[in-house]
């Protein structure tokens, strides 16, 4: 006696990368004898690797929604393609994240079909972070960049770049560049090709979660803004020993000073620094400059221009230079008078531009904010997307 066959509608196999829940949805046939085999599409998770974007393709139909959601319930949006065939986030996938793709496709036949997929990234081996200036919601001088330290190595630089995303209120011209920080650590600077003007909003968003840095992972997003206040430039001749504070144009004071001694390490920096800080009354240790024992004092109304110890501050020891000669250890020097009005009237990122036959050199993108002693063609060539 032959065995007896029963024939049945088939469904197509959906092909994931990983475990699938599914469920389908349609109008029902009144015959169900003369109902169609379904054809749903088969639907592939084709990437959802760390520092990817999540991709999701689809063969025999076409993707109608795709979902991707983290354990906190934040989303990766993405889009699809004209095609309706493949679907991409905009974001990457993050390091150490547990997510699940939801995917609603429709068939040849016109069926949905919605499938659901976990996946995990695996844990970072490292994880970089950096430190922003200025601060966030701060009003600062006319040449200060937007700056970035980076913790770890920075050897993907392209990669990273790509991630920030600097506006400004007035569509400033400026440039991302690379240098090394005087700690030894990369760091990338945003300038204008001029100084900024007063009154200009800057604002960085910088998409660096999942991105691969070469040296480490970013885990989380950064953002910062920061407004710029008067156009004021501190003018420093040390060939005539004077200071003069130029406030929108016009000259608001101008003060005797002295600046580093001639012939030696001594020697005063040239060029645009710019002020980092305003640091109050400090102790200076000539053994932290390199000078040996040269001097260790408290020192008032201490602004801070070089990471390598150039200041301007109140040196009431040396009077009787003031105006005269140049006769400190490399800061600029003035009365405490002066210093405490000097003081109150400049704010970080106002530059201080000074000059003289009898400087050392200039001061290096690096030490301090130094990028407005590069050309604007030389410093574009600084962007790792030049």
């Amino acid at each position: 006696m032959l065995p007896i066959r029963t024939s049945r509608p088939t469904l197509a196999a959906v092909a994931l990368a990983v475990s699938l829940t599914a469920c389908s949805a349609g109008a029902a046939d009144k015959d169900p004898a003369a109902q169609s085999p379904a054809s749903p599409a088969k639907v592939t998770v084709v990437d959802r690797a760390a520092g990817k974007p999540v991709t999701v393709t689809a063969t025999g139909g076409k993707l109608t929604t795709v979902r991707v959601t983290d354990a906190k319930g934040e989303s990766l949006t993405g889009r699809t393609d004209a095609n309706g065939t493949r679907w991409t986030s905009d974001r990457k996938a993050a390091p150490g994240t547990a997510y699940t793709v939801e995917i609603t496709s429709r068939g040849t036949d016109g069926r949905e079909t919605t499938i659901r997929s976990p996946f995990s990234t695996p844990a970072p081996g490292k994880v970089n972070k950096l430190t922003l200036a200025p601060g966030k919601n701060t009003t600062v001088g006319i040449a200060h960049p937007l700056s970035i330290v980076f913790d770890l190595p920075v050897t993907k630089k392209a990669d990273v770049e790509r991630q920030l995303e600097v506006t400004t209120s007035n569509g400033t011209e400026g440039s991302w560049g690379w240098v090394k920080d005087w700690s030894g650590r990369d760091r990338a600077d945003w300038r204008p090709k001029e100084y900024w003007k007063p009154g200009t909003k800057v604002a960085l968003k910088a998409d660096l979660d999942g991105t691969d840095s070469g040296g480490g992972w970013f885990v989380r997003d950064y953002a910062t803004g920061f407004t710029v206040g008067d156009a004021q430039v501190v003018k420093v001749d040390l060939d005539s020993h004077e200071l003069t504070v130029r406030k929108n144009g016009g000259t608001i004071r101008t003060i005797p000073v002295s600046g580093g001694t001639p012939g030696g390490d001594k020697r005063s920096w040239r060029g645009t620094a710019v002020l980092m800080a305003k640091e109050g009354t400090i102790n200076m240790n000539s053994e932290t400059v390199g000078l040996g024992d040269a001097y260790d004092k408290m020192v008032d109304y201490s602004m801070r221009l070089t990471w390598s110890g150039m200041y301007a501050h109140a040196a009431p020891w040396n009077a009787r230079y003031f105006g005269n000669a140049n006769h400190s250890s490399g800061c600029i020097g003035m009365s405490d008078e002066n210093a405490a009005a000097l003081y109150s009237l400049v704010k970080p990122g106002d530059p201080f531009e000074i000059k003289g036959a009898e400087t050392k050199g200039t001061v290096a993108e690096g030490n301090g904010y130094g990028a407005w002693n590069v050309s604007w063609a030389d410093w574009k060539a600084k962007s790792a997307l030049n």
